[in-house]
């Protein structure tokens, strides 16, 4: 019996041994990741990033080391954030949103570091790749690209007779530009009266607001606008007690509070930009070959708090966005998501 125990007592300290020289023997990357700003969507893309590398560790024997910082919508942290990866000499980068993609494309021209961004609305417009199909540098990643015309359809489904429309944004943002031009040239065919409201800060947001409530518009649209984003939990009440609906270019918005929020799953988004990261640093994929993942903007998520409140009753709204949209979702306030 004592010979019996001490043979699998060895064998136990044998395959531990084991066990552990493999996990040290393993192939370790270090990625940097570098967060615009702290909020639902982002944050929503990070944690999926995170939790599909830990998948991918575990199906291929790989380690990954993930460095991740915020910015705060401060352009020198952001620059000091990727100066410091770059000096680390991390294996590969990440930018989240349109600013932060654009900065870590400047400064790895050299370095030639591979860039991977997440949630960048038009990545040809905003200069980052040559074209969605063959990006053409050290840069590639993933597309939130949001169907204009799609959103503002569900305007009308909800409320045929809207006349006056606000446009909510921050000018500065990318994100923004593309899509505020279009609503502007669809309202404007429609006859529907335009108005544009602006913030670049969660002060001026919570102003442009109140100028909003104060001019009794019908609707307020705002795009991917990671500004707006951040400032929805203090600005939805706002309209939904001056029955206003509010309708934006990501679900996060609705989970803030706002009426609807139309576009992709940033939780998908999350999960394709680490399997890109995961083709370029364990497949040998090449940024500039690899084409950029858009996504279907097809899912309509409603706040069924704030859809009563503005006076909308739920399963009528879902009969009328169906032809609008693949899916309607159903959703309530919180912070972030599960």
């Amino acid at each position: 019996m004592k010979k019996a125990m001490a043979l699998v007592l060895s064998l136990i300290m044998v395959f531990s041994m084991v066990s552990l020289a493999s996990a040290e023997d393993a192939k370790t990357y270090t990625i940097g990741i570098c967060n615009l700003v702290d909020d639902a969507s982002l944050n929503q893309i990070i944690q999926n990033i995170r939790e599909r590398l830990a998948e991918i560790s575990e199906e291929k024997g790989v380690q990954f080391e993930i460095l991740e910082q915020n910015c705060n919508l401060d352009a020198s942290v952001r620059q000091q954030i990727i100066e410091n990866y770059i000096a680390d000499e991390v294996d590969l980068l990440v930018g989240v949103a349109t600013p932060v993609a654009q900065t870590m494309q400047g400064m790895t021209e050299e370095s030639n570091i591979p860039v991977v961004f997440a949630a960048v609305s038009d990545p040809v417009g905003a200069g980052l790749v040559e074209s969605l199909e063959a990006p053409g540098a050290n840069i590639t990643g993933t597309s939130d690209y949001l169907n204009t015309n799609a959103i503002l359809d569900l305007i009308f489904a909800a409320n045929p007779d809207a006349k006056k429309i606000a446009l909510l944004y921050n000018p500065s943002e990318d994100a923004s530009t593309a899509p505020i031009v279009t609503a502007k040239e669809v309202l404007a065919a429609k006859g529907v009266e335009v108005k544009e409201y602006t913030g670049s800060n969660p002060s001026e947001v919570m102003l442009a607001a109140d100028a909003i409530v104060a001019d009794g518009m019908d609707a307020v649209f705002t795009p991917t606008d990671n500004t707006i984003m951040a400032a929805e939990l203090s600005i939805y009440e706002k309209f939904a007690e001056a029955k206003i609906p509010h309708y934006c270019g990501a679900d996060s918005f609705a989970l803030n509070g706002a009426f609807l929020g139309f576009g992709v799953d940033y939780a998908n988004l999350g999960r394709e930009t680490a399997d890109m990261i995961a083709a370029i640093l364990l497949d040998g994929a090449e940024p500039a070959t690899l084409a950029v993942k858009t996504f279907d903007n097809g899912t309509a998520t409603v706040n069924t708090e704030t859809c009563e409140a503005v006076g909308f009753d739920f399963e009528t709204i879902r009969e009328a966005f169906g032809p609008f949209c693949t899916q309607v979702v159903e959703i309530q306030t919180a912070e972030a998501f599960e």
